[in-house]
């Protein structure tokens, strides 16, 4: 079977996770603690990072950009990045926006800090990287707010692999309490719909050993 080795609070991870559930690919997907340099794993992805999806025929593909656009030339049936050229470049920034800017200043930064140091070893959070992460949060998840205000979805006026970047991203930070839905009331009715697709549910059951996620992460209507 397909498989994908992925880390269940890695944005990245949970984007193809989405995207392979969306297209109906099934798929046997494998915990990878990524931080432990596992040789097997290395022998996959010599950057030692996740996703990995390995395929029926053994075709490796590592990296979350990698991966969708193969998911998309190779199971064009649910196309997931618009069918227009200006479609299609508009979707692609959003993902780049979230996967480079938010990643980098805000999913990125609380992840690492509230859980991969507890994980791996590193020591305890540090408050001022928290601090400067609650600071980039503001505007950019305003940006986020406009987006879904003026839109049918984040990246234009059909569902694509913009929303489920987003919907990664954000069901990371969902999962350990740091998005306050009350401020950005547009993002969250977007991020309801997107909770109640049938490729969320199994993002829900996510549990990680020591962190227990709000009562209503895993409520559809919050």
């Amino acid at each position: 079977m397909r498989t994908l080795f992925h880390f269940p609070l890695s944005p990245a991870s949970r984007t193809v996770r989405l995207v392979l559930g969306e297209k109906r690919l099934p798929f046997e997907a494998i915990v990878e603690r990524a931080w432990e340099k596992r040789p097997e794993f290395l022998a996959l992805n010599p950057a030692g990072d996740v996703p990995v999806l390995v395929e029926d025929n053994g075709l490796i593909v590592p990296d979350v950009y990698v991966i969708c656009e193969y998911l998309e030339e190779a199971y064009a049936d649910i196309p997931l990045l618009g069918r227009t050229l200006a479609e299609r470049v508009e979707v692609r920034r959003v993902v780049a926006w979230f996967e480079t800017l938010f990643a980098t200043e805000v999913s990125g930064r609380f992840i690492d800090e509230r859980v991969m140091k507890r994980l791996s070893g590193r020591g305890n959070p540090d408050g001022g990287a928290l601090r400067e992460a609650y600071a980039s949060m503001r505007p950019l998840m305003k940006y986020v707010n406009d987006l879904a205000e003026n839109r049918n979805w984040l990246g234009g006026q059909f569902l694509s692999l913009a929303d489920f970047t987003a919907a990664a991203h954000l069901s990371c930070l969902d999962f350990i309490g740091d998005i306050d839905w009350a401020k950005v009331p547009a993002v969250r009715d977007w991020y309801a719909k997107m909770k109640s697709r049938p490729c969320f549910r199994p993002l829900l059951s996510d549990r990680v050993s020591g962190i227990t996620p709000p009562e209503y992460y895993t409520n559809l209507d919050f």
